[in-house]
């Protein structure tokens, strides 16, 4: 129950009837009508600027047109219980307390789906962490992996069909390099040889001992006196080992993929060769030279014959490589391979969500993407900037056996899962986020996790008060409301959780979420602390009753909160 949608599409059908009776005349088309909530300063419940829109064509002021649509509308809807015009031409509505009756019984009567559009139903394609399979997540992935679920979790919410994927980057160099490090910590455990840490293309982290342990342990009847006489089947070990670190750091954050799709499979199926030979049917490759990356040495490059993408036909700077000097692909060569199969499977829309690092990739992926479906905006990509831990207003450096970098784990340890979700999703994912480990801990409004569950926390302890359990359906014999002034502010805010859910998952900006969610706790605990010092604001009263209208407004802020916290992937305690 949308009321901005709502009330736009009463208001078109008002004014279509005005059109049939000569009293107006529309536009060609109403889509740049709006109806949205009044600022907290104006003591009204919405705002529509049709006035504005119909301006034009009628050859009226603003405020002519305002007193026609306002007669109009105070006949037609029955709801209406203040109007007025403010300049520059909006039309300011405030409902009568029957309508927020009906609001609030709606809510109740449609727990599960409060918010939840489903229309434009789609199936998306959400790829997300990615992470080089060299061992565990840091924080770094931990930010772009939490939004990543939570743009699943919207897009679910919204009854489209969502799959999670993981692309697993096990094919090249840097594999190369990972296994040769096992295979030295295999042979230090073994052997007691000692790792080299002086050698810049190792991994020296010490959870590779874990991995070699496993290994040895695994793996009884293996010989590695000789690399090359194992390296293949190590690195399928290597790789299964660091894959299940990988997918323990994301169970503990809340975090299950549909698909981890191999490199090394598409390198060996061929996948790059098909894609290539599309686009050369396409007229999208050629061969040609391309200048020296900016930044580089001019005196260094040479310049040669490379296999190129046209990259700049969709507006990228420049044309990218698909072949290095050797002739093996690249890696944008493999990535186009991949977001062929992609296309492939048929999904309307592809997301990508991308580290900080990979932000100048984007144009030219979505560029060969819109190359091979010939569909413009069929891959969206999200970046997720870095993130700082702060602790006592300093930089926090905390992972003791890592390598040089923080753990999932550690942070996960620290602070548990709920606040890492959470206050990840608590900026946009586009600006670098500062985790202060100070205020996540404080059990005050200056942490937002912590006061949105004890709003929820305090709706239970009414409920378990007067005997009745949050989680069953409420039957209210008296459906009839009277609420306050700062009653009715609280479901004005609630009002507004449709237009937020719509808006952060077209956007794919889930941040909205944990900032809603805020707004309406804090609307709820500034009403809550009132009851202090004046008792006809308590939920319950000297008898231990409460009214209907109180134990309606508990119930519908307490299924926002749980729908939300639910998106987020966040639980919502009932007792704190």
């Amino acid at each position: 129950m949308n009321i901005f949608e709502e009330y736009k599409k009463k208001l078109i059908t008002i004014i279509k009837k005005a059109e049939k009776d000569k009293l107006l005349i529309l536009p060609e088309n109403l889509n740049s009508v709006n109806v949205d909530s009044t600022p907290p300063k104006i003591d009204f419940d919405i705002s529509t600027n049709v006035s504005m829109v119909l301006a034009k064509p009628n050859n009226k002021s603003p405020n002519d047109l305002a007193k026609v649509l306002i007669e109009l509308l105070k006949k037609e809807d029955k709801h209406i219980d203040e109007i007025s015009f403010a300049k520059p031409g909006f039309i300011n509505i405030k409902f009568n307390k029957n309508y927020w009756n009906n609001f609030a019984n709606k809510i109740i009567s449609s727990s599960h789906n409060y918010g939840s559009s489903g229309k434009d139903k789609k199936k998306y394609l959400v790829e997300f962490v990615s992470a080089n399979p060299t061992g565990p997540l840091h924080v770094g992935h931990c930010r772009g992996a939490i939004l990543g679920d939570v743009i699943s979790n919207l897009l679910q919410f919204n009854q489209n069909i969502v799959e999670r994927e993981y692309y697993v980057n096990d094919h090249g160099n840097q594999i190369s390099h990972f296994n040769y490090s096992v295979y030295l910590r295999i042979r230090e455990k073994l052997y007691d040889e000692k790792f080299p840490l002086d050698n810049p293309d190792l991994y020296p982290g010490d959870y590779l001992k874990d991995i070699a342990n496993s290994i040895i342990k695994n793996n009884k009847d293996t010989n590695f006196q000789n690399f090359k006489d194992i390296e293949n089947h190590l690195k399928k070990l290597s790789i299964t080992e660091s894959l299940n670190l990988i997918k323990q750091n994301l169970i503990d954050l809340g975090i299950k993929h549909d698909n981890f799709v191999s490199e090394t499979n598409l390198v060996n199926d061929k996948e790059v060769e098909k894609v290539i030979e599309k686009l050369k049917e396409s007229k999208h490759v050629y061969t040609g030279k391309i200048k020296a990356p900016e930044g580089e040495d001019n005196s260094k490059w040479t310049e040669r014959e490379q296999l190129l993408f046209k990259s700049t036909d969709f507006g990228d700077d420049k044309d990218r490589a698909l072949q290095k000097s050797d002739l093996t692909w690249t890696y944008f060569a493999s990535d186009v391979a991949y977001h062929n199969t992609k296309v492939n499977r048929n999904f309307d829309k592809l997301i990508n969500i991308l580290g900080a690092d990979h932000a100048g990739y984007i144009k030219r992926i979505t560029s060969v993407v819109e190359a091979i479906s010939g569909e413009k905006n069929k891959l969206s990509c999200k970046v997720s900037q870095l993130v700082k831990l702060i602790k006592d207003g300093k930089p926090f450096k905390m992972s003791k056996r890592k390598g040089d970098y923080i753990t999932v784990e550690d942070l996960i340890e620290q602070v548990g899962k709920d606040a890492t979700r959470f206050i990840m999703l608590s900026r946009s994912n586009d600006v670098e986020l500062d985790f202060d480990f100070s205020k996540v801990k404080e059990k005050s409004k200056d942490n937002p996790l912590y006061y949105v569950q004890y709003c929820y926390a305090r709706i239970c302890s009414v409920f378990r008060n007067i005997k009745l359990n949050i989680k069953d359906e409420l039957k209210i014999k008296n459906q009839i409301y009277n609420y306050t002034n700062d009653e009715l502010k609280i479901l004005k805010k609630a009002s507004e959780w449709p237009r937020c859910v719509e808006i952060a998952s077209n956007k794919l900006e889930p941040h909205r979420i944990p900032v809603y969610l805020y707004e309406l706790s804090s609307e709820f605990h500034s009403y809550w602390n009132k009851g202090k010092d004046d008792v006809d604001k308590r939920f319950i009263d000297k008898n231990n009753k409460i009214s209907d209208d109180k134990l309606a407004l508990l119930k519908v802020v307490s299924i926002i909160i749980k729908l939300g916290m639910k998106i987020l992937g966040v639980n919502t305690p009932e007792k704190m």
